[in-house]
């Protein structure tokens, strides 16, 4: 896999792209990771990127111009634009995202989708917004890690990128470890323990000890629907979860419940209700 980033602070990469998964992932050659300063083409003397908004209002303009040619450079590198000025072939272009807080929400799934390509382009913006033109004609996709706005658009670049490219083959050491990430499988991750099995009091649930591999998929299994019941009950809607676990975790609800409502009457102070 291929991946850029337009961006005007390619500085902010160096340290990401070259360490820890990533780092690793670029040495087995299993993707290119690229920060490209799309200042450079800027087509003025002062080399600026931004100007003021048609119409008046406050903050600045990202201009459509410097990340077109940005982007038509890529491609042309790539032979993947057509000879006509301002003409991409769309069948052959990747994805180009841009990161914006009105885009749609990233999730594992999308992540997912993104590491089936060839090729992404992310393109990292400042100052107020985008020029619409580069909205409308540009880009594939507008994605948000959040309902909150950022100075830029690196950081949620980092994050997506992080997250794709731990999903490609031979990127992590272990390859069952994506497939059981929280959100992969529809439910939050089951808990873990490592060594020791006693530690200051606190035990390792037995089963994990036991040895017994179906007892412990079906205890992990159950925690997994626990553990989303309780800090993200939303996502089991969509889960796929077969009747006999929708009805333990109808059961786990009622359970939970009987004991919240435990709790609230010993609470209570005698004599003055509750």
């Amino acid at each position: 896999m291929r991946i850029d980033v337009l961006t005007l602070f390619p500085e902010m990469f160096d340290g990401v792209f070259g360490a820890s998964i990533l780092g690793k992932a670029r040495d087995k050659g299993i993707v290119s990771l690229n920060a490209v300063n799309f200042r450079e083409y800027a087509n003025n003397k002062h080399n600026t990127v931004d100007d003021y908004p048609y119409g008046g209002g406050g903050g600045m303009v990202l201009k459509a111009e410097p990340v077109f040619s940005a982007v038509e450079d890529l491609l042309r590198a790539d032979g993947q634009l057509d000879e006509q000025p301002d003409r991409t072939a769309a069948a052959k272009a990747p994805r180009i995202i841009l990161m914006c807080p009105q885009g749609q929400p990233f999730t594992q799934r999308k992540a997912e989708e993104l590491a089936a390509e060839d090729r992404l382009i992310f393109i990292c913006g400042h100052y107020e917004g985008y020029d619409e033109r580069i909205r409308e004609h540009l880009v594939t996709d507008e994605l948000s890690i959040g309902d909150y706005v950022l100075t830029g658009g690196e950081l949620p670049a980092m994050v997506m990128i992080d997250s794709v490219v731990r999903l490609l083959p031979g990127v992590l050491g272990n390859e069952s470890s994506a497939v059981t990430d929280s959100y992969s499988t529809g439910l939050l991750e089951y808990p873990h323990y490592t060594r020791p099995a006693s530690f200051r009091g606190m035990e390792v649930p037995e089963v994990l000890l036991s040895g017994h591999h179906s007892r412990i998929d079906q205890w992990r299994r159950e925690q997994s629907m626990l553990r989303t019941l309780q800090r993200r009950p939303d996502l089991l809607d969509d889960a796929p979860l077969t009747d006999k676990e929708r009805k333990w975790v109808r059961d786990q609800l009622m359970e939970l419940k009987r004991k919240e409502a435990e709790q609230l009457s010993r609470k209570a102070i005698p004599g003055r209700g509750i």
